[in-house]
């Protein structure tokens, strides 16, 4: 089986079509047909194709899941989810089944993502603290339940919550001072004030060192 053509892809610019005795067979990232060696007249057989899919399709998912990545910080287990979704197969508008990637490829992807400094559940932990609720304010409580659920181990949130400085007295009364004049009933504001994740009683200090001043 030998290469008789290769094309540019129009919509997606980088990519090659790789054509197979005049039928298009697969597509390639453009480094990857320099580094491989592919060319026009190049022969191969079915095992060695089948390797030059894999390829294109590694390359094809790590560069959608970096441009994930880049989007904002994200922790591993969102990488993992979102990798997860490309393994699942899906149905086209025409109604016909798209295979998902295999599970080895989505490991290899995040490992490789992983290796290259784009996925990191500390770097991730630091940027929710800092840029989380910065300006409506957050507890600390409410900040490990979100880190929890986006998989970030206890260690790594304590962590990144000691080196903030952040305190819930802090945040507490910042979020306070925007919400107080919303509410008429007191009972309702202090509602509000524990469920995001304030204790009761450090609800009614900042109350009464407002009502104080």
């Amino acid at each position: 089986m030998k290469i008789t053509a290769l094309k540019a892809q129009v919509r997606i610019p980088g990519r090659v079509n790789v054509f197979i005795d005049g039928a298009y067979r697969l597509s390639l990232d453009a480094m990857q047909v320099i580094e491989l060696g592919v060319r026009i007249g190049k022969e191969y057989d079915e095992e060695s194709l089948q390797e030059l899919e894999n390829e294109g399709q590694f390359s094809r998912v790590y560069t959608r899941s970096l441009e994930y990545a880049l989007a904002r910080p994200r922790s591993v287990k969102e990488l993992k989810d979102y990798l997860y979704r490309k393994t699942r197969d899906t149905r086209t508008k025409m109604g016909m089944v798209k295979k998902g990637i295999s599970q080895e490829l989505s490991e290899r992807v995040l490992t490789r993502l992983m290796e290259k400094g784009y996925v990191d559940d500390e770097k991730f932990a630091r940027f929710w603290v800092e840029n989380r609720n910065v300006r409506k304010g957050s507890s600390l409580k409410k900040l490990q339940s979100e880190l929890a659920a986006k998989g970030v181990s206890s260690a790594i949130v304590a962590s990144a919550l000691d080196a903030s400085g952040r305190s819930d007295s802090e945040e507490l009364r910042k979020i306070y001072l925007k919400k107080r004049a919303r509410y008429d009933d007191e009972q309702k504001l202090i509602a509000y004030l524990a469920r995001q994740g304030f204790s009761y009683d450090d609800i009614k200090s900042v109350i009464a060192e407002d009502d104080e001043a």
